[in-house]
């Protein structure tokens, strides 16, 4: 039984009914290559396929379904975030996952810590525009502010080419790049759980 396991949150605007969303793709490689580390996997939970409701706490109220998807984050030791690129941007359901995860920042641990230490996040961008490596820096920097750790290399992503329709999950083959890309984020995001397992964050460093 893995001593780790990860949540995959998939951002993508289409509902699981919808066509084929290749962020459910990358997703899914990415669950691979965790499951090769030994990590249990929780998910993807697709976002439009829930009701979370806009607002900065825990729990917004009747009818809100991020209370149980904030369990399942703090039920695991990795986050796997994933978003499409819209307008160079992540997903407006990737932003409302970090406004919802803001309220980590007012609820402590046992130990005084915020809640969400010692796990680890990690992202996977897709889109067929440039900007990966903008979105995996708006999204690194609100993870990082609401307690998660980012390990090296801790993103995958693919971008085609600027007006082309072919989308990723229209790919016959993950091209190569891609593939060791997610290995490294897989790897390095096990390695670094396991080593916030055995020696977490000490006490008393919440701001």
């Amino acid at each position: 039984m893995p001593d780790i396991n990860a949540v995959l949150l998939n951002c993508s605007l289409k509902k699981r009914g919808d066509e084929t969303s290749s962020t459910d793709r990358l997703l899914a490689e990415v669950a691979e290559q965790l499951k090769k580390e030994d990590v249990g996997i929780d998910g993807p939970i697709r976002l439009a396929d829930e009701n979370v409701l806009p607002g900065v706490t825990s729990d917004e109220g009747s009818g809100d379904t991020w209370p149980a998807i904030r369990q399942r984050i703090l039920d695991a030791e990795i986050l796997v975030l994933g978003t499409p690129i819209w307008m160079g941007h992540p997903s407006s359901l990737a932003q409302r996952c970090l406004e919802r995860l803001d309220a980590f920042l007012s609820e402590d641990d046992e130990d005084g810590r915020m809640i969400s230490y010692d796990r680890v996040a990690i992202v996977a961008v897709v889109g067929n525009e440039d900007g990966a490596h903008h979105v995996g820096a708006q999204l690194f920097q609100g993870l990082n502010d609401v307690g998660f750790t980012i390990p090296a290399s801790g993103m995958t992503y693919w971008v085609g080419q600027a007006r082309h329709k072919t989308d990723y999950k229209d790919l016959g083959a993950t091209p190569d790049d891609v593939a060791t890309a997610t290995a490294a984020a897989a790897r390095n995001a096990a390695h670094l759980a396991r080593a916030l397992a055995k020696n977490p964050y000490p006490a008393g460093d919440k701001k």
